[in-house]
């Protein structure tokens, strides 16, 4: 009988870890998103809930609604990814300290819990790129089969042609 081990969890985790890095992109970028669209155009419920926009133009909330929507959607497709999660960081870490830190020192005491977490996530994934599932790798993938020049170029001498 053949001596197989199976691989150890971490090993099985480690091969997964490209798709769910890929499906916490997905989900972070689509939350993002939303609040962006809701802030902008009044869907999902609008702002808080109320169905009330964003009035175009204001400092600096109409700004960080279109962050959120822009943002959100490349960070969702892995477009990207890298710049939009650090501009998308910056501006939930700009939101927490400009908005929500005055009002206490704690994210609990301050309602600032889903600014510091957006912040974070998106600054992991500066870090750690897209994952799998990203248009960024599908453009890439084929940018570099454009680039391939035919086999026979590649072994004719300089000096035949």
């Amino acid at each position: 009988m053949p001596n197989r081990t199976l691989p150890t969890l971490p090993a099985r985790l480690d091969q997964a870890q490209p798709y769910v890095l890929g499906g916490f992109r997905i989900v972070v970028g689509l939350l993002f998103a939303s609040r962006g669209a809701a802030s902008l155009f009044g869907v999902l419920g609008g702002m808080g809930g109320s169905g009330a926009t964003v009035p175009a133009g204001t400092w600096p909330g109409w700004y960080a609604a279109v962050i959120q929507l822009v943002g959100g959607g490349l960070v969702l497709l892995g477009l990207g990814t890298r710049s939009a999660a650090f501009i998308a960081s910056g501006s939930m870490a700009y939101a927490y300290f400009s908005v929500h830190q005055p009002e206490g020192l704690f994210p609990l005491q301050n309602g600032g819990e889903s600014a510091a977490l957006f912040c974070w996530a998106f600054l992991l994934l500066v870090f750690t790129g897209p994952g799998a599932l990203a248009l960024d790798r599908v453009l890439t993938a084929r940018g570099a089969a454009g680039r391939q020049e035919p086999e026979e170029r590649k072994t004719a001498s300089p000096i035949a042609a």
